[in-house]
């Protein structure tokens, strides 16, 4: 189906897609029949090039909006992404609503073909990170594509992955293959989803479907797709510690005088070895579940280079440079790790004072079966035995995933990412955390994969983030591919 184009605006409060344009809403074809049901590989080639455009003035609006949820003042552009996505999913053909959850909205969509075909729900989120950082080289949220490299906070994090799936999902719908398919888009994602589950309550705009598929995470590197099964959890805290209503002079009291940083990088050593990583906290261990052979045999084959990794990263150095070792610390191994040190001077030269107040900012990665909330009582006891002074708080928590490692949907994903990106992905863990996914197992219950589309290079959470074509075009048909699949496998 071809359709004109023209930028999105708002007018009046409104906004109009390039779906808009779309004479009709999506046209259902006959469903496939049994056996039967395939991909045309020639036609799903040239719907994803003729879709480009479509695609990249999508998502240069969705870039262009600031929705930035770690920000309030950001609140209002928040309500515009919502209601920019629900148009979108609506122009598509969906039956889409904004659904209330108390904090950020959530927009759920769905392009239904019948009750008796398999439902699957792709989740993606619409909010991103704040852009503050000196190294960008262009207006954060001026989208700008060059040659086909998408350039804008979110091009990568998460809207550029959204929209692929979005259009494999229309196609797959258009040349009738016979499954449900609805949209779960997020505003909350980058604060830990605080009001997700509440969101979820809404069971008849957000009903339970038969599976669910995330595309939020990324690859090991270009060429080389990785799906994760696993996913590590988050605990942050801050550590604080007063000892003086004010700054004090160093020669003058220097001596008697208590030096909260001093202590807080004292308790700080007293729980993590910051050469080994090594963890001090007593039970901190207790609850880990070591990776199978089965699982450590697919990291190995995932084609996983410390060489790429530390380009990839800027990194100069590693705790190791054995990949088995490196592999495991970052995708199967809890972590403690020190994010900031505030408080006294951080000026140019040396002020000799001696600071009144001081906090520690921490954060732990879990994996299987540790929780949260136990860690985090182990963290106060422990912090309580070395400076009773010491105040801890909790700074969010998301639970750890582990999710299929084998079966019919690993399958699955294994051949459409195959028929989009001509590579079968690995199978590895990933050691970020997405707090909506954990959410989403408990209410629901299913099976819940991935199809991570981002690269190393595009910059998660980083300055100058960007996406490409080539990773979005390869979405789009591996998403295509995979609806067929699940299709094949039947309403379970």
């Amino acid at each position: 189906m071809q359709c004109c184009i023209s930028r999105c605006y708002f007018t009046e409060g409104r906004c109009r897609s390039p779906f808009r344009l779309l004479a009709e809403p999506v046209i259902i074809r006959r469903p496939y029949l049994g056996e039967s049901l395939m991909i045309d590989r020639a036609r799903l080639e040239r719907y994803v090039t003729e879709s480009r455009h479509r695609f990249e003035d999508l998502l240069g609006q969705m870039v262009g909006i600031p929705s930035i949820s770690m920000d309030p003042a950001k609140a209002p552009d928040i309500r515009r992404m919502a209601e920019f996505a629900r148009q979108v999913l609506t122009d598509l053909g969906a039956d889409t609503q904004i659904v209330e959850t108390g904090g950020y909205p959530i927009v759920s969509g769905g392009l239904m073909t019948g009750v008796h075909h398999p439902t699957v729900t792709i989740y993606n989120h619409m909010d991103v990170q704040p852009a503050q950082e000196p190294e960008w080289t262009q207006a954060p949220f001026a989208f700008k594509n060059k040659n086909g490299m998408y350039h804008g906070r979110g091009a990568t994090d998460d809207k550029g992955p959204a929209l692929s799936a979005l259009f494999g999902a229309r196609y797959a719908i258009e040349q009738g293959v016979p499954i449900n398919v609805r949209f779960l888009w997020e505003l909350e994602e980058e604060i830990g989803s605080p009001h997700f589950a509440a969101g979820l309550k809404n069971r008849m705009a957000i009903p339970r479907p038969d599976s669910v598929v995330v595309s939020d995470t990324i690859w090991l590197a270009k060429g080389k797709p990785a799906m994760p099964y696993g996913l590590r959890g988050l605990l942050g805290a801050r550590l604080t510690l007063r000892t003086g209503t004010k700054d004090a002079h160093s020669g003058v009291t220097g001596g008697a005088a208590r030096n909260p940083l001093g202590e807080l990088m004292e308790v700080a050593h007293a729980c993590v070895d910051a050469k080994t990583g090594k963890v001090k906290i007593p039970g901190f261990y207790q609850d880990v579940v070591e990776p199978t052979k089965a699982e450590i045999k697919s990291f190995l084959a995932s084609g996983f280079q410390v060489k790429s990794f530390k380009q990839a990263y800027g990194f100069q150095t590693l705790r190791t440079n054995d990949p088995a070792e490196i592999m495991c610390r970052i995708w199967a191994s809890p972590t403690f790790e020190v994010h900031g040190l505030t408080g006294g001077y951080h000026g140019p030269g040396v002020k000799t004072v001696v600071p009144g107040h001081g906090e520690l900012k921490v954060s732990m990665r879990l994996v299987p079966n540790q929780t949260p909330e136990k860690v985090f009582g182990l963290l106060k006891r422990h912090v309580a035995k070395l400076n009773p002074n010491v105040k801890v708080e909790r700074e969010g928590m998301l639970q750890p995933f582990k999710g299929l490692f084998e079966g019919p949907h690993v399958e699955a994903v294994k051949r459409a990412v195959k028929a989009g990106f001509g590579k079968e992905p690995a199978f590895i863990r990933e050691g970020g955390s997405i707090g909506a996914v954990v959410t989403m197992q408990k209410a629901w219950k299913v099976p819940i994969l991935f199809i991570g589309l981002s690269l190393p290079e595009h910059g998660y959470h980083a300055p100058n983030e960007h996406f490409d074509w080539g990773q979005a075009s390869g979405g789009m048909k591996a998403f295509a591919h995979y609806f067929a699949e699940l299709a094949k496998m039947g309403k379970g």
